[in-house]
């Protein structure tokens, strides 16, 4: 309601109060109390690095006096108390409250006992090393700046904070109707969660708790619970109970002492000891005979003497029970996106700022680009006046002026003005035969860099490998060790602690039954024996994949859709030596038509391996086994394929091995793994091989010393030829041939490297097995039919062909 008498408005009051409220409300939301989720920084934290960095205050230059910067940023950026801001500034140099000091402070900046700091007259302060990183590239155009309160300077709205600053450092504040409170944490736990989300877009924050483990506090202590740091991460609110690091022991004289070392974040010292003193002399505990603070420079040390007849757990539990010796810390991630606030659970805050530093390093690399191209274009014009020379020089000469001179250089030389005027600023000297050779190299230098620059802004992967570069690299100069340990409550037990670590045997069948046995059932044969009867299975069933391997290792299963599951070795369930297992269908998700093509077993995901992996149209990849070290139930992307694609091999290699593909219609190429640059797990691959129309590969194999590549057709022919025939080419060709295909041969079904110890099966349409002795197919050149291996009848041909798992091996000999 809105009323004018004279030049008096009268308004509603309570219409009047809401709107000024949630005006006053969204100001201290967004102007005070709550980081951006960008760079993690309130605005005064903002004003203060950015005022530091504007005075030149870098980490080599000398400290200057708080009460220079803090009047700086009082006079230029934030117009409020001066103790708001100096307060803001010495938290960012205090040990015991910055995980990674942003302030290198001079002076007394306060203590862990609730001590303030001198007075900003007599303290000093400059930037810290990893304060420069927040502020790095900001003179490139890589944020937006807003005017100042009074709109005479510009300031910057957000920092390129080149490190993942708000997760680092954490950040608390009390708004309006909300606070946030997101704890430090460990800065190379938080880079490899980015470079994570930067390699494997599919990551979840499941896979990225897997790397950042909890909390890293300042003060160190000891986190009690893993389930709840868990479920903090996954929906942004959660409660960990800290716990302070202590140690029981026992005197010279007989005493036991308990001593703390370290104590919970924000708690402070001297209360907690003045809170201990209360309790002992209320009698509320007992069993203390001295209580001391031991602590100096080299770190803290609380002593607390325990009378003879006491027992040090005990007061122990009761002290954590009524002093914040054990304290909690609750958990509220909610940071600025996009100016409103939001509740972010970690892959979101990840997230965010991943799409920040998207945005720096194109806006880096399009400010980089146009200072490379005004300098080639420079260069261009200088170029032009060397290769006519005396013609410049007569016409500057008869030029009665300079802008004369401008004009004619323009006109006869189709020059731009700023390259004329370059021409006429040029110095004598670089018309030395030297200086005209620098000019030549730093053109050249020029094109190449803006053609890289071209690049990365065509290139999204391209620019995230940038970032992933960059981050890694603070990670190198700046990680250090993890301060606060991260303990499993009474309550949590990881189902693999009860599991003890010992060898088994897998085996998978080639319809797709999976078992656990104790691994000494494959190991008790001689030489030369039949092996065991291991396998209890369908009449036409028979063990494909068997592999001896930890009850902690994984099992990663790769699918004809391309996706790839994992298991643990003791999620199979155990079997004996006579039944056939359990179907695979009912221990992964798989889908309809979905069918197990590879299985590899994996202690660890090192990044010195890797996997390589081929389709049916000809398609190899090479991917670091490190990427596949992420879980889902429904399976994660191993390889993208086109709709009429399918993966048809999986093999681990070191990255020295060589590989050979063979198709249907008879032809195999062998090349080295080394033309098969590692991708992203996401990523489709390369051409392995060319393929007529109509042709697709049916086998991918390591190539092995001394071994022949069977070969075997529709119709039950086949032969082995050595891979000795087989010369070395280029990723991407059509091969050589390796079968001669005939009406009467049909064509290839599969190969497989061999030697003469193996075995081999043949099925066949109507469901018929042969299992035969490798040694017994005679070896013959590529271009030849081979001989019978198994006949078929007239209506039927052969589908597959499976080396046999060997199901014994010597252990002693």
């Amino acid at each position: 309601m809105l009323e004018h008498i004279g030049n008096i408005m009268q308004v509603d009051i309570e219409e009047e109060m809401k709107k000024s409220y949630i005006d006053y409300a969204m100001s201290v939301i967004v102007g005070r109390a709550l980081p951006d989720v960008r760079d993690g920084l309130k605005p005064v934290h903002r004003r203060i690095l950015y005022a530091m960095n504007e005075l030149g205050l870098s980490p080599e230059k000398p400290h200057r006096k708080s009460a220079r910067i803090v009047g700086d940023v009082l006079g230029k950026y934030h117009p409020h108390g001066d103790s708001s801001v100096y307060e803001a500034m010495v938290r960012m140099a205090q040990d015991f409250s910055t995980r990674y000091l942003l302030v290198d402070g001079h002076g007394n900046f306060g203590s862990v006992d609730g001590d303030g700091a001198a007075a900003m007259r007599y303290t000093e302060a400059r930037l810290s090393k990893l304060a420069v990183e927040l502020l790095r590239d900001i003179g490139k155009e890589t944020v937006d700046y807003a005017p100042n309160f009074d709109e005479t300077l510009k300031e910057p709205v957000v920092l390129p904070s080149r490190y993942p600053n708000l997760l680092v450092n954490g950040s608390n504040g009390i708004a309006v109707g909300m606070a946030t409170s997101i704890p430090p944490h460990n800065l190379g736990e938080v880079i490899d969660a980015t470079v994570k989300l930067i390699d494997d877009e599919e990551a979840t924050v499941e896979d990225l708790i897997k790397i950042v483990k909890g909390p890293d506090f300042p003060t160190g202590a000891t986190i009690m619970g893993k389930e709840s740091i868990k479920e903090a991460y996954r929906t942004g609110q959660g409660r960990v109970v800290v716990r302070s690091k202590v140690e029981i022991e026992q005197t010279a004289k007989g005493k036991t002492q308990i001593i703390v070392n370290e104590i919970p974040y924000q708690v402070n010292k001297a209360k907690v000891i003045e809170k201990i003193a209360e309790l002992v002399r209320d009698k509320k505990i007992e069993g203390i005979s001295d209580l001391r603070d031991e602590s100096d420079r080299t770190g803290m040390r609380i002593v607390i003497e325990i009378k003879r007849d006491a027992n040090a757990n005990v007061v122990l539990n009761k002290l954590y029970k009524h002093t914040q010796l054990q304290d909690t810390f609750s958990i509220i991630m909610i940071a600025l996106v996009d100016g409103q606030p939001k509740i972010l659970n970690l892959y979101e805050m990840i997230y965010h700022y991943l799409g920040h530093q998207k945005d720096v390093i194109r806006r880096r690399t399009e400010y980089d680009l146009a200072k490379a191209e005004d300098r080639a274009h420079i260069l261009e014009g200088l170029k032009i006046a060397l290769d006519n020379i005396d013609e410049v020089i007569q016409l500057i000469r008869s030029s009665p002026n300079v802008q004369t001179a401008k004009e004619g250089l323009m006109s006869r030389f189709k020059l731009s003005e700023k390259q004329s005027q370059a021409i006429l600023d040029m110095r004598l000297q670089r018309l030395t035969g030297l200086e005209r050779e620098k000019i030549e190299e730093e053109y050249e230098e020029l094109i190449k860099m803006i053609n890289h620059f071209r690049e990365i802004l065509a290139n999204e992967r391209l620019l995230l490998s940038i970032i992933k570069e960059e981050l890694l690299e603070i990670k190198d100069k700046y990680n250090d060790d993890r301060r606060t340990i991260i303990a499993a409550a009474a309550d949590e037990i990881d189902m693999e602690d009860l599991i003890d670590e010992e060898d088994v045997a897998i085996t998978l069948t080639h319809f797709g039954y999976v078992k656990r046995l104790p691994s000494n059932t494959y190991k008790s044969q001689r030489r030369g024996g039949r092996g065991v009867a291991g396998h209890s299975t369908r009449e036409e069933d028979f063990v494909e994949h068997l592999f001896i391997t930890s009850t902690h290792n994984y099992i990663v299963f790769f699918t004809n859709l391309g996706r790839a599951y994992r298991l643990k070795a003791y999620e199979i369930p155990e079997a004996k030596r006579q039944a056939k297992g359990t179907a695979i269908v009912n221990l992964l998700q798989l889908q309809p038509n979905e069918k197990v093509t590879a299985v590899i077993p994996i202690k660890e995901f090192e990044d010195n391996k890797f996997l390589i992996l081929a389709t049916k149209t000809g398609i190899i990849k090479k991917t670091e086994l490190s990427q596949f070290d992420t879980s889902r139930k429904s399976g994660i992307v191993a390889i993208s394929l086109r709709d009429d694609d399918e993966l048809i091999s999986v093999k681990l290699t070191d990255g020295e091995t060589e590989i050979i593909m063979a198709t249907r219609d008879g032809m195999a190429i062998r090349f080295n793994e080394k033309d098969v640059r590692d991708m992203g797990r996401s990523a489709m691959g390369v051409k392995g091989m060319s393929l007529d129309e109509g042709d697709y590969v049916v086998a991918m194999e390591l190539v092995e010393k001394d071994s022949d590549l069977l070969i075997v057709s529709e119709y039950g022919f086949g032969k082995r030829t050595s891979l000795d025939e087989y010369r070395i080419q280029s990723r991407g060709g059509k091969g050589l041939i390796t079968y001669n295909t005939k009406d009467k041969t049909g064509m290839v079904v599969g190969a497989k490297v061999v030697n003469d110890q193996d075995e081999v099966m043949l099925i066949s349409t109507d469901g018929v097995i042969i299992r035969l002795e490798v040694k017994g197919i005679s070896r013959m050149g590529r271009n030849t039919q081979g001989v019978t291996l198994m006949k078929v009848r007239q209506d039927t041909n052969i589908v597959s062909i499976a080396k046999v798992a060997q199901e014994f091996e010597e252990e002693n000999e």
